[in-house]
C-alpha cells in the first residue's frame, strides 16, 4: 500500500493547490482517481481492497473540502471575529500577528508563503495586529512578528521574533519549519485524517515600538508591541 499513498499524498495535494483554474487539472484528478480505484480492486486481500477504497474516498473528499476552505494557502483575514473562528474550529492552525511598518514580519510572510502549500492540513493565515485588538490582548501579544500555534482550538506554542531562527534575517525556511513541527501544528492531509490597543514590537537592543496612536519608534529586528 506504500505506493498508493504516495499517490494519495499526491493526489491530495493538488486538490488543494492555491490555483483556481480546474479544467484539465480537474480531469487529472479524475483519472488518477480512477488509477487509485482501480489499483486497490486489483488487490488480493479483500480487506485491503475494502479499506483501501473507503480510504481513497474519504480522502478525495477531505482533500477537496480542505481545499475549498482556502487549505494550502497563506491568506490575511481582516476579520477578527473570523479569525477568532478559525483559531477556534481548525485542528492545526498558525496565525502571524503582523504590522505593515516591519520589515521583520515580511520576511516571516515569505517562510510561511512557502509552508502553506506543503502542510495542507494546517491552515496559515496572517492579521494585522490593529485589526485585532481583543486578539492582541487575550493572547497577550508584545512582540512581532509573532506566531500562535493552534490545535484543536487550544493555542500550544508562540514563536516570538527571530531569536530561535538564528536571530538574523537570512534563515533558511527550514529552520522555521523544524520550530513549527516541535510545535506539532504542522500536519500532511493524510495524517491529519489519521489522527483525526497600543502595540509595541520587542525587548532586544533593535526594536520597533507602537505607540498608542500608530506611531512607531523602529529600530531593525523585533517590535515589541
Amino acid at each position: 500500500m506504500t505506493r498508493i499513498h504516495s499517490k494519495l499524498d499526491s493526489l491530495a495535494s493538488r486538490l488543494v493547490e492555491s490555483n483556481d483554474s480546474r479544467g484539465e487539472d480537474e480531469d487529472d484528478d479524475d483519472a488518477i482517481f480512477a488509477e487509485l480505484e482501480a489499483e486497490i480492486e486489483n488487490d488480493a486481500d479483500a480487506t485491503v481492497r475494502d479499506r483501501g477504497l473507503e480510504q481513497l474516498r474519504l480522502e478525495m473528499q477531505r482533500a477537496k473540502d480542505m481545499r475549498e476552505n482556502a487549505h494550502g494557502r497563506y491568506m490575511e483575514i481582516t476579520n477578527e471575529k473570523e479569525a477568532i473562528r478559525i483559531s477556534a474550529n481548525e485542528p492545526h492552525c498558525v496565525i502571524h500577528f503582523y504590522h505593515s511598518n516591519f520589515r521583520r514580519c515580511e520576511i516571516m510572510d515569505k517562510h510561511l508563503a512557502k509552508l502553506a502549500p506543503k502542510y495542507y492540513a494546517t491552515r496559515f493565515i496572517r492579521v494585522f495586529v490593529e485589526n485585532m485588538p481583543w486578539l492582541v490582548e487575550k493572547l497577550a501579544i508584545q512582540v512581532l512578528p509573532c506566531l500562535m500555534c493552534f490545535i484543536d482550538g487550544v493555542s500550544k506554542d508562540r514563536l516570538i521574533g527571530f531569536e530561535e531562527l538564528g536571530n538574523n534575517d537570512t534563515f533558511e525556511t527550514a529552520v522555521l519549519e523544524l520550530r513549527l513541527a516541535n510545535s506539532g501544528v504542522l500536519q500532511k492531509a493524510r495524517n491529519a485524517y489519521e489522527s483525526g490597543v497600543t502595540y509595541n514590537v520587542s525587548s532586544s537592543s533593535n526594536a520597533m515600538k507602537l505607540r498608542r496612536g500608530g506611531q512607531t519608534d523602529q529600530d531593525d529586528d523585533e517590535f515589541d508591541l
